[in-house]
Order: C-alpha cells, then sequence, then structure tokens
C-alpha cells in the first residue's frame, strides 16, 4: 500500500507507491531532493529518517556505514518506507522545473579522443530540445530494460546535440559501443537527472574536482560558467592515470589563455615513462588539500570514481574547513563487465 513522505524542513508532503523508493516517490510528484548515482554508491541522497520505518535496500557500505544507520541516517535513492516515514534531507529548488523526458535519439558523430574513450553526439528529433542544468546525467534505456548513465558534456546553451564521453569497461554496453555502434544508429534515453549542477548564486570560490571522465559534466558546468561571464574563481583539478587519460587537454590550456578567473592543476597518478610527465603526480584530492588547506570559503563540485568522490567529501569537511552543504557530486559506478546471471 502506499504510504506518505513528509519532507523536513520545507514540509512537502508525497505519497510513495508499494515498492518504490523515497527519492522516486519524490520525483514523480515533482519534488527534488539532492541525488546523484541512484545507485546507493555516492552518499549524495543521504538524509535523515525522523519518524517511521524504511527497508534500507541495497548500497555500498561507503556510502552508508552501520554506524550512520544507528544515528537514523539512509539513503534515499535505496530506502523504500515500511509505514508513514517524516524524513530530513537537501531539497534541490533549482531543478525542480526541469521536466524529466524520454525521447530517441540519433547517434550523430562519434570519435574516439583516448585509446579507451569514446566521444558519442547525440541529435534529437528536429522539433526537440532537451532543457537540462550544467552537470546533469540521462539514462540510456537498453533493449534488455538496463540502463547505462551519462553526464552531459556540453552546457545547456550549447544543445543542437547531447555530448557524452563513454570509457570502455569492458562491460557488454561498452563493448557494444566501441566495437559495433555507429553512426545513425537510433537510442532511446530519459532525462535530465541528477542534482549534480552548479550553484550560480554568491562568488564563493568553485573547485571542480573531476578524475577520469568525470570530466565531462564539469566540462558543461565551466562553459556553462564561461557563456555567462562568471567572475567567481574557477579551479579544475582533474586527475588521471596517464598522460593520454587527459583526452580533452588542448580544450582546457585554451580556457586557461581565455579566461584570467580559471585555474587549472592537472594531476597523474601513474604517468608512463614515456609521458615525460614534470606536473603533479599522487591521488588529486590530496592536491587539492596541499593547495587548499582552508576551503571554509569555497565550493566543491566533484565526480568521478566512488572512491575519490568520497575521500575528497570526507577529508575536505574533516580536515579544510569544507562545509557539507558545500559539497556537491556525482560518483561514476560502471556496470559490471561480467553482470550476473
Amino acid at each position: 500500500m502506499p504510504n506518505q513522505v513528509t519532507l523536513k524542513p520545507s514540509g512537502h508532503i508525497f505519497t510513495v507507491k508499494a515498492g518504490e523508493t523515497i527519492l522516486d516517490g519524490a520525483l514523480r510528484e515533482g519534488f527534488v531532493i539532492s541525488y546523484g548515482c541512484r545507485n546507493g554508491a555516492c552518499g549524495t541522497c543521504k538524509g535523515k529518517l525522523l519518524e517511521g520505518e524504511v527497508d534500507y535496500g541495497k548500497f555500498q557500505e561507503s556510502a552508508l556505514s552501520d554506524a550512520e544507520k544507528r544515528l537514523g541516517l539512509a539513503l534515499f535513492c535505496q530506502a523504500r518506507p515500511r509505514s508513514d516515514v517524516v524524513i530530513e534531507c537537501r531539497e534541490v529548488g533549482a531543478s525542480k522545473d526541469v521536466r524529466i523526458r524520454t525521447l530517441p535519439a540519433r547517434v550523430q558523430r562519434m570519435e574516439r579522443l583516448a585509446p579507451d574513450i569514446m566521444l558519442v553526439e547525440l541529435k534529437l528529433p528536429a522539433a526537440e530540445r532537451l532543457q537540462f542544468l550544467a552537470g546533469q546525467y540521462i539514462d540510456l534505456l537498453l533493449k534488455d530494460g538496463g540502463r547505462r548513465s551519462f553526464s552531459m558534456a556540453n552546457a545547456p546553451h550549447d544543445d543542437a546535440v547531447l555530448q557524452l564521453h563513454m570509457r570502455n569497461y569492458g562491460g557488454p554496453f561498452s563493448t557494444h559501443v566501441f566495437s559495433k555502434m555507429k553512426e545513425r544508429d537510433i537510442l532511446r534515453f530519459e532525462g535530465p537527472l541528477g542534482t549534480f549542477y552548479l550553484r550560480e548564486s554568491g562568488e564563493k570560490p568553485a573547485i571542480l574536482l573531476a578524475s577520469g571522465t568525470g570530466f565531462a559534466p564539469v566540462k558543461a558546468m565551466l562553459e556553462h560558467a564561461f557563456h555567462l561571464h562568471c567572475t567567481r574563481p574557477l579551479i579544475l583539478y582533474w586527475g588521471a592515470r596517464s598522460r593520454a587519460d587527459l583526452y580533452m587537454n588542448e580544450l582546457v590550456e585554451r580556457w586557461l589563455r581565455e579566461h584570467n578567473n580559471f585555474k587549472y592543476v592537472p594531476v597523474l597518478s601513474e604517468p608512463l615513462a614515456t609521458d615525460d610527465w614534470r606536473g603533479r603526480t599522487g591521488l588529486v584530492h590530496e592536491a587539492v588539500m596541499h593547495d587548499m588547506p582552508d576551503m571554509s570559503g569555497c565550493q566543491v563540485y566533484a565526480c568521478g570514481v566512488p572512491v575519490m568522490v568520497e575521500s575528497a567529501r570526507r577529508e575536505f569537511t574533516a580536515h579544510c574547513g569544507l562545509p557539507e552543504t558545500e559539497f556537491f557530486s556525482d560518483a561514476f559506478t560502471p556496470a559490471p563487465a561480467n553482470p550476473a546471471p
């Protein structure tokens, strides 16, 4: 049977259907609570259960520990009400008017940006445009009923096509993209999704932290900020394994020449001897902490592998004075290469 959910501190009330997660019910009724991966990996949707009972669902322990559960915390992308509940969470106002749609799209262009990274441009039907916020993602709807999430790498004003950066993780869909997908193929997607987007109010320095193809939504955020003639300091830290993984480095170097308020720090964790790398090495979030030990007056936007995002969240807030409410994130969780039957 359906259960009622009350959001605090807003007082908004909505109904969750049987078997539906709290997040799914909120989105269906037009309330956007902060979320990212939607699969229990990133912790963005974490909030407090004030009254009632929930089934906590499946999630990664790094996103919700047993100690946090004892304190009443839950991941609302996984939690399903067992009764009427009252929860405390972060609501996102700016994305509530962006309509989530299901649309077809044609593969217009494919280009290898690195040996294991493909740029895929999707063209919508002639009469359609997708309204979205810089940093949001879409879910590609697969024929077997599965979904694959990809952030849009283009800014909202540049919406003639949707640009996706796809890494070859070795799974069935990645293999299809890199060996069989071709231009003019038709795909279906749902979106835009997610609450990872650039907050435009205020003048706080924005630290944009990316690992690998986590650069895609960060690229959209930066191009959106440049388009709006944003004057706040913008600092990009891009972590990768080797030099080839900085797959759009020339574009970022061009931004450096064009925008006085923009800084760029690439960080390689495993540079090759042939890279002749003289830049920063190590873990990208540690480079940020070294350069900015006091983040109390900053905002952070982090996107990439879950271990990087979670480490940055934990250490920036614990050791650098970053307010929890000023950390925005989206964790990429690839599908397994050999999914269980």
